[in-house]
């Protein structure tokens, strides 16, 4: 079983495709996994593989960890894009999710105040109060929405809530009146003997859709770049990914970023 990418709350600074030069916060267990989704894709792997033993970070031992880090990189002149909660999970299920991005933010303001503060999120905790102040006071709220079709969503996102529908995260993600960017995982492939496919055109009519409820700043399409648990799911090419976003972008207004 492919087990979790992360064994510490801070990692990096890593190269990513979207974002560029980033050091990454991991609020959930160092040896499992907490999610609130168990995707097809996800390059964490499954929920099954649990919660491992360590816990999710504490505060303090996390504030802690960021400032060495972040004194010890501005000492020595490296380079920092962008502070980037990930990891082993969803971030937002943290109890003291809101405290945490507080400290992060008078930490970044400090050590690298041009670096952007990004939650990478599946938007399930989106409309918990908490969480909307939270994210509001970064820099790229990154919220997901892979498909607003129904069977789809529950097909490749798994929620581990039966109440998790595309209907009630759109709804949650229009509170955020734009400040938010919308990040949809392209992908094809085949799970349990079923079709995954979140590119036909229903699909992205849907999507469309939602994107014009939505009115994010942005919208990132992208596609599998790992290994994922699911080995039949397939990269969409290039080609395609640009296809589409050029598609969206004419029917939305909203610019589209493409990473394969």
């Amino acid at each position: 079983m492919q087990t979790v990418l992360f064994t510490s709350t801070i990692f990096g600074p890593i190269h990513s495709r979207r974002l560029g030069t980033s050091l990454g916060v991991n609020l959930m267990p160092n040896d499992g996994k907490i999610c609130s989704f168990d995707c097809l894709y996800c390059e964490a792997g499954y929920n099954a593989q649990g919660p491992g033993t360590t816990g999710v970070a504490k505060r303090e031992s996390l504030k802690k960890q960021l400032k060495a880090k972040l004194k010890a990189m501005h000492e020595a002149g490296e380079k920092l894009d962008v502070i980037t909660f990930s990891g082993n999970g969803e971030p937002t299920v943290h109890p003291q999710f809101k405290e945490i991005v507080h400290d992060v933010i008078n930490l970044r303001n400090q050590y690298f105040p041009d670096a952007k503060v990004t939650v990478l999120s599946n938007a399930t905790m989106a409309g918990k109060p908490s969480v909307i102040a939270a994210l509001k006071q970064v820099d790229n709220n990154i919220l997901k929405l892979d498909s607003a079709v129904p069977h789809t969503m529950r097909l490749i996102n798994r929620p581990t809530s039966p109440n998790v529908l595309p209907a009630g995260i759109i709804e949650d993600l229009k509170a955020y009146g734009g400040k938010c960017i919308v990040q949809t995982m392209m992908v094809r492939g085949e799970h349990d003997g079923e079709i995954v496919d979140n590119t036909t055109s229903d699909e992205i009519d849907a999507l469309i859709n939602a994107y014009l409820a939505i009115k994010p700043q942005e919208i990132m399409l992208y596609t599998i770049d790992r290994k994922t648990p699911e080995q039949k799911l397939v990269k969409v090419p290039l080609d395609d990914l640009k296809r589409i976003a050029a598609h969206i972008e004419e029917q939305t207004g909203i610019p589209v970023q493409v990473t394969a």
